[in-house]
Formats: C-alpha cells, structure tokens, sequence
C-alpha cells in the first residue's frame, strides 16, 4: 500500500521537527496571529495583510477573508466532479467508484483495482491499493479515521475546508507511463494561465519543473522539490489543457488547476485555491512578487482593512 504522497527525498531534519511543535502550539491563537506567526517561521518575514503585494501575502489575505460560497465546492474532491462535469465535460473527470465515511460499507469485490483512496477535504493524505493485501492492510490501519479526524482547515486556517463534511472517495487510478501519471499545475489569474508548474513522480521521489505557458522552460526552483534534471517533455495535449484550466477558472481571481495528461486524454486532478496554504516557498521567490502583480485581488478583500 503505497502512499499518494511525493517524497522530497530528504530526511525531517530537528528543525522543521522543531517548527512543527511550535505550529502546534500557536494553534490557539486568532487566525490573523496564527497565520503572521506560521509565516513568518517559515519565511523569516512577517506578511503583508494590510498592503499585499507577493502572491504568498495575497493567499494569506484570502484565507482570512474571501468567502466565496464556491470555494468550498471547489475544494471538495468529491463535490467538485459536478462542477468540473458541468463546465468542461464529464470526460475529464476521474471517475468515483464510492464516496462515504466506512470503508467497511464498500464491496470491495466489486472495485477493480488499482484505486486511489483518499479524504474528500484536504491534501497530503491518500495511499493506492492495487491488490487485495492493500484493502486488507488499509481496513486494519487506523488510518481513514486519522484522515476523517484531521481538520485540515485548521492547520493553515484555510476556511473552504472546514465548510462540508468530510468523507472518503475511492477512486480509479490512472496509469502513468512510469509510476502516477505527471502532475501539470495551472496557475490561472482572472482566467489567464501564467504559469505551468510540472510535479514528476520517480521512483517516490518528486521532481519539479516550471514552465510559460507557450511551453519554455523557466530557471526556476520553489522551496518544496528538486528540479527535474535533463530536458522534460510538455504533453502534445498541452493547449486543450490550458483551455480546460482556464474554463474551469473563469469566475475566480485565482486558482491553481491541477490536471494529469494520459496518452490522449485530460483528467482534472484537484482545485487549489491555497498552494501549499501560500506559506514562503509554495512558489519560487525569485516569482512570489511577480506573480503576486498578476493577481488582482478582490477589492472587496482590501477595503475590509
């Protein structure tokens, strides 16, 4: 039973050890404090919420601010399938064999593997089961009540979790040429994409890359991967994945759309409206001012100050 989650391929050092405490700790405290604090022991800066400028200053601001009643259908890995159907087709959507909170109540003889399971309400949490020593480890685990008890929108205070309940999905898994299929990430501002960023899975380990949206390889790194070495190959289905991203994204000032490309079709991966909860690193520096001009936040958001 392996884990959907990407490995960097480094050891947690007693540092980020350490800050994980302190983020426990500070869980207390008002949203706004919680989120300067958490920022600023990542960063070593505090944000900017009151005169946003860098893309991570902005998804803070969002967090604390933008209750858009679409962000939760958004997020909801289950309830965004209507959505996804609804705008672009249902042929991009990956297709759900079972969506309930006891993975005791699935006949399991009637799933054909391999399948994805995973949370409805957040990330970083999943695992594929692709023979019959995997449902059986993954019903004896405690695992699918730790993702039910896990309140995600806790964690980095990003409100669209916390507004639908959480369950469990079990889902098709697609099959990449080596390992999961690629992940291609959409930045999308006001409908426009403005950058690609590519999430390869080798062997466990995650690799990045990024690129323009005519397809050029930027020098850029973020704080979370390695960049891929030697040369990565943009998908031929790379425009109708632009198009589809830019559909879906038509009624937000941002969103990040997460599609995988499999031999000659598109499949919606996730919605993400708080990268890597916008903390220091979720995008590369050398960007977060860039992309932070990019995005016209609601003004809505700014007069609440």
């Amino acid at each position: 039973m392996r884990s959907i989650v990407l490995s960097n391929g480094g050891p947690i050092g007693f540092r980020q050890r350490l800050k994980h405490l302190v983020w426990r700790m500070i869980q207390v405290l008002p949203d706004r404090s919680f989120i300067s604090l958490k920022f600023f022991s990542i960063g070593g800066r505090f944000p900017n919420l009151d005169v946003p400028r860098n893309f991570t200053d902005k998804v803070q601001v969002r967090k604390l601010y933008d209750r858009d009643p679409l962000f939760p259908i958004m997020v909801d890995k289950h309830a965004v399938k209507k959505f996804v159907s609804d705008r672009v087709g249902e042929d991009y959507v990956i297709k759900t064999l079972w969506v309930g909170r006891d993975l005791f109540e699935v006949d399991w003889s009637a799933i054909r593997l391999p399948v994805v399971v995973k949370p409805t309400h957040g990330s970083g949490q999943g695992v594929f089961v692709e023979k019959q020593k995997d449902i059986n480890a993954l019903l004896e685990s405690d695992l699918p009540g730790k993702w039910l008890e896990t309140k995600h929108h806790r964690h980095n205070r990003e409100w669209a979790y916390g507004e639908f309940e959480p369950q469990l999905i079990v889902e098709e898994m697609l099959q990449g040429l080596a390992d999961a299929p690629d992940d291609y990430r959409f930045f999308v501002f006001s409908g426009k994409v403005r950058l690609i960023a590519v999430r390869l899975r080798r062997k466990g380990v995650s690799y990045e890359a990024f690129f323009s949206p005519d397809g050029v390889r930027l020098d850029l790194r973020s704080g979370y991967r390695a960049p891929a070495s030697g040369e990565v190959e943009l998908p031929a289905s790379l425009s109708k994945m632009i198009s589809v991203a830019e559909k879906l994204a038509c009624d937000t000032d941002f969103v990040r759309v997460d599609l995988y490309a499999c031999e000659d079709r598109v499949f919606v991966g996730e919605l993400t409206l708080y990268p890597g909860g916008g903390f220091p690193g979720c995008v590369p520096d050398a960007w977060d001012r860039k992309l932070g001009d990019m995005w016209n936040l609601r003004t809505k958001l700014l007069q609440k100050k």
